[in-house]
């Protein structure tokens, strides 16, 4: 499996940037595909997911409202639309990935890192307010 993510810069406060996560090499039909992101000195934190089986998605408080993920499948991308950036939003997003991984998305899959074996290599995000 390969991840190659794309698309992070810097963003003024409230603003909009969108994260694209192309994705090859699944065996299986029923996936999960997750943002984690992380500040320098801190732990890792999921974002949002998408689960293949359903379509379904989970997010976290920090970011429901304003950031959505979704995907379009005849590209293989899955894609992290941010909006409404604050500062607190500044990180390095990864893209990661558990195959297989069967039904709806559920909260377990943006709190447990652990379960993904594929990583991206990461985008910066800065917002400066």
């Amino acid at each position: 499996v390969q991840l190659v993510e794309s698309g992070g810069g810097l963003v003024q406060a409230g603003g909009s940037l969108r994260l694209s996560c192309a994705y090859s090499g699944f065996t299986f039909a029923d996936y999960a595909v997750a943002w984690f992101r992380q500040v320098p000195g801190k732990e890792r934190e999921g974002v949002s997911a998408i689960c293949t089986t359903d379509e379904s998605t989970v997010s976290s408080d920090s970011v429901k409202g304003r950031f959505t993920t979704f995907r379009n499948s005849q590209e293989s991308i899955v894609y992290l639309q941010m909006n409404n950036l604050n500062h607190e939003d500044t990180a390095t997003y990864y893209c990661t990935a558990v195959s297989p991984y069967f039904g709806s998305c559920r909260p377990v899959v943006i709190s447990d890192e652990s379960l993904f074996g594929w990583w991206g290599q990461g985008a910066q995000v800065t917002v400066s307010s």
